[in-house]
């Protein structure tokens, strides 16, 4: 059976449209059954339509609290079925209840190398500390923000001339590659988050996941 992943966007969807090339190049077995958005406006709505995939505009302000409105993530997301729901800019804290659902199978990327920078602005922070090196994170959400356990992690130099926007656009890319290649994992069935740790291939990752800076 087809893996089926649930994708949950709130801005442009620029990794939801390299999950989708990646899946037309046939570098990704799996199918994306459902994008949910909590913003009618965000570009990424446009790129699934475009692609022809369900789409559910879920709008948080709505519903009287966080949990109301990830109840009603839930029943959609399980109405179309998800093998792995993926955060891609995905703009909204997850209650301890969404997280406990969907547990090692919610995946998150970040726009830093963490345990560096979580939360937001993290090409500025970066940039203020004077780094050497910036990156992207993929980690298992759990209730604690940008701390779950780390998957992979692929960097890029700092430039003494960067701003926060040329920083911005090569971390991007690295996410566009380090995306579809964990995913790839999770539909091979060789990526899994048990009670000793994130494993891969029935081997244990290092805590600071496995780093990929070399094309795929």
């Amino acid at each position: 059976m087809t893996h089926r992943l649930a994708v949950l966007i709130s801005g442009a969807g620029t990794n939801l449209q390299a999950i989708l090339d990646h899946i037309t190049a046939g570098e990704l077995p799996a199918t994306v059954s459902l994008v949910v958005s909590n913003r009618a406006d965000a570009n990424g709505v446009a790129v699934a339509r475009q692609a022809g995939l369900p789409v559910a505009v879920i709008d948080h302000r709505e519903y009287p609290d966080r949990a109301a409105f990830d109840a009603a993530m839930i029943e959609r997301i399980d109405a179309h079925g998800a093998d792995t729901v993926a955060l891609a800019g995905f703009m909204r804290i997850l209650s301890p209840g969404f997280v406990r659902h969907y547990q090692g199978r919610l995946i998150n990327i970040h726009p830093s190398l963490l345990p560096l920078y979580p939360g937001l602005n993290t090409h500025a922070r970066a940039l203020e500390a004077g780094d050497a090196e910036h990156g992207c994170s993929l980690h298992f959400v759990t209730d604690q923000l940008d701390g779950g356990p780390l998957i992979a992690r692929a960097s890029v130099p700092v430039l003494t001339n960067d701003s926060v926007e040329t920083l911005s656009k090569r971390v991007q890319q690295q996410e566009h590659r380090l995306y579809p290649r964990v995913l790839r994992w999770r539909a091979e069935g060789r990526l899994q988050l048990t009670d000793q740790g994130v494993e891969l291939d029935g081997e244990p990752l290092p805590a600071t996941g496995m780093q990929i800076d070399a094309p795929a």
